[in-house]
């Protein structure tokens, strides 16, 4: 020999995650097989040996977004493997693309991990020391996504995510748990509890009574929701179907288990409308609920989303959705312009509304909400809440409250405090706002 080493290649993955938060915890799931089995994870295509894609079939403009990500890859590398929800769409990707290594459904790390070691064999045993506690995250460090099941039971006319998820699969509440507390010992500060219908949890095992820690916990939202709370960090609720039970979780907001916070997707406040779409139709019950939730916790958040222009809309029931807007005063917000999703049973209904007409709803719905949320965050100059630190800028560091997600609500800038790091969590006096953001002053302790 002539007495040097050969250069030992490590089997490299690039991995693009697209869509939802649901998405992003099976892409972290794969990763950590991945990691633990000693592959490499890249960031781009050409320095990887293969390419694994996560995509999303949400709404057209996921396709889209998902088949340019896939045709991108094969161009620069040529070995993709696909899985995630457009890879549920029979046939769809593999018509596009024939020569993918494989194409698989969500949720499916299994299949995902099979392909991989067919195409791109692990170099050595198992290296669980390359894992950090709490497995490989895809979100900052001090807040991570807990995902607690999977599917839907509800077959509203504007989705497909039953066709492609499948119904309702909660998973055992002591491996949520576990997970939870891995989490938080590994410096997760914040979780963010996630599924296709967060309050639909235990449903589909008769709330199982399972154990954790040695005592009884009850496989149910409730319950999950409580001992989530008692583990020390912020808890927060996203995706919540507004079903009756979900008005037991809001004194556990009141006394600070969990934050004050709901994201309740209420889609439309008009009865036909909501028919239409096969969701809970009675805005007046949603009112008085709202107001119960207020009289019981002043603090809380809460947050919705709706669609405007849905087929068969006229100008009368958008009004009205304008009016619950009004008197509903909800704190965050999101709207989308009606949209045909490939495969949903909306498409089908009389009377689809004009491009035109959906854009002009949509900013007016968003001139509406934006007159509330400037006057709420008004309302809470001079106060002094917690902030969670997410990171700086050249003027001083960024946070969020606790009426605030990552990602989808407003910041809050704060001047002053030093040495601050992500995660910390500090007392700030609030000095200003505007229609998204809150500016705050650190309070000496």
């Amino acid at each position: 020999t002539t007495g040097r080493r050969m250069s030992h290649h490590i089997p490299s993955i690039g991995f693009i995650s697209l869509g939802c938060p649901k998405a992003l915890v099976d892409s972290e799931q794969i990763i950590t097989r991945l990691r633990a089995e000693g592959y490499a994870i890249q960031p781009d295509y050409k320095s990887s040996d293969v390419v694994v894609i996560n995509t999303c079939a949400f709404i057209d403009d996921a396709v889209e977004e998902s088949m340019q990500a896939i045709a991108e890859a094969l161009n620069e590398n040529g070995k993709v493997i696909v899985t995630g929800c457009l890879g549920a769409k029979q046939g769809v990707v593999e018509k596009s693309f024939p020569d993918l290594l494989a194409v698989t459904g969500p949720h499916a790390a299994d299949e995902v991990m099979s392909a991989i070691h067919q195409h791109l064999p692990p170099d050595t045993d198992p290296k669980l020391s390359l894992i950090p506690p709490g497995g490989i995250k895809l979100t900052p460090r001090h807040y991570a996504y807990l995902k607690i099941s999977e599917g839907c039971n509800h077959r509203c006319t504007f989705c497909i995510i039953p066709s492609l998820r499948g119904d309702l699969v909660s998973r055992p509440v002591a491996d949520v748990m576990d997970e939870a507390e891995g989490l938080i010992s590994a410096g997760v500060r914040e979780l963010l509890v996630v599924s296709q219908d967060t309050s639909a949890y235990g449903l589909d095992t008769r709330y199982r009574d399972e154990f954790w820690r040695g005592k009884p916990l009850k496989t149910r939202f409730l319950e999950l929701s409580r001992a989530l709370g008692e583990l020390g960090a912020w808890v927060r609720l996203h995706y919540v179907y507004p079903y009756p039970h979900v008005d037991d979780v809001i004194p556990l907001m009141a006394e600070g288990v969990i934050l004050p916070y709901l994201d309740v997707p209420l889609q439309h406040a008009n009865y036909d409308i909501l028919k239409a779409m096969k969701r809970p139709a009675n805005a007046e019950n949603v009112l008085r609920r709202i107001e119960k939730w207020r009289d019981i916790c002043p603090d809380i958040t809460l947050r919705s989303t709706f669609i405007v222009g849905f087929p068969g809309e006229t100008e009368q029931q958008f009004e009205e959705l304008l009016e619950f807007l009004e008197v509903a005063q909800l704190d965050r917000v999101g709207a989308f312009a009606y949209s045909p999703v490939d495969g949903a049973t909306a498409n089908t209904l009389a009377n689809p509304v004009a491009e035109e007409i959906k854009q002009d709803r949509l900013q007016r719905f968003m001139q509406v909400q934006e007159k509330i949320s400037e006057q709420k965050l008004a309302n809470r100059v001079g106060r002094v809440e917690e902030i969670i630190i997410d990171g700086e800028d050249e003027e001083g560091f960024i946070g969020r409250s606790k009426g605030d997600a990552p990602e989808i609500d407003g910041m809050v800038f704060i001047e002053g405090g030093h040495d601050l790091k992500a995660g910390d969590i500090v007392r700030a006096k609030i000095t200003a706002s505007n229609a998204h953001d809150l500016w705050a002053e650190i309070q000496k302790p």
